[in-house]
């Protein structure tokens, strides 16, 4: 970084070696943007989501492979597609994919950066609701990185507006969307089109 701290649990992140560094990559986790960049294909479904549990070295061949089939069935697929390749999946489920490879873990904080903009509407609906589904259930906390008001208003309990590099404004996700007070803020509320921003938030209830 060429300022600033990122602090996890009072611990900059950037001091963390060995070990401790190990823990903090089990800790949190990452889905990437682009589904079809972010998976190996030369690999099948189960040894991209297994390789976590290899790297961090939780569990034997038969804790392994259970886990492989109880996440991949949490995310929506079936856990008889451990034998198939990325490319024989859709762009959502292949991000269904990427999130069982960051659940399998069991992390606390998981960064999310665009997953659903490479994603068709109904698809970035569906999992919307399965990333609402698996926070409550597995208690994750979402760092969500999103140029969509309507996703991150739909998702998140605490905003933070960036603007060339900086964040200008920070708070509760209603607070900023009811009253913000950074212009630029304001402006990119305005900007939202009311028919696409109302199809956003309805979607995300489901």
């Amino acid at each position: 970084a060429d300022a600033g701290r990122v602090l996890f649990r009072g611990t900059d992140t950037a001091e963390l070696h060995g070990k401790e560094l190990m823990a903090f990559r089990r800790t949190v986790q990452m889905v990437f943007q682009d589904p079809f960049a972010s998976l190996n294909p030369r690999l099948s479904v189960g040894r991209i989501v297994v390789e976590p549990l290899v790297i961090h070295g939780i569990g034997d061949a038969a804790e392994r492979q259970r886990r492989v089939a109880e996440v991949l069935e949490s995310v929506g697929l079936a856990s008889t597609d451990t034998g198939r390749a990325p490319h024989a999946f859709s762009g959502g489920q292949r991000q269904r994919i990427a999130i069982a490879r960051a659940l399998i873990a069991k992390p606390e904080i998981i960064i999310l950066d665009e997953p659903l903009s490479a994603l068709d509407v109904t698809v970035q609906r569906q999992i919307l609701g399965l990333l609402n589904d698996l926070k409550a259930h597995h208690r994750l906390a979402y760092l969500f990185i999103t140029h969509d008001l309507g996703v991150a208003r739909a998702l998140s309990d605490r905003v933070a507006v960036m603007h060339h590099g900086q964040i200008v404004e920070t708070g509760p996700t209603e607070t900023i969307f009811k009253t913000p007070t950074d212009p630029y803020t304001q402006r990119l509320l305005a900007a939202i089109p009311a028919l696409g921003a109302g199809r956003i938030r309805a979607g995300s209830a489901s």
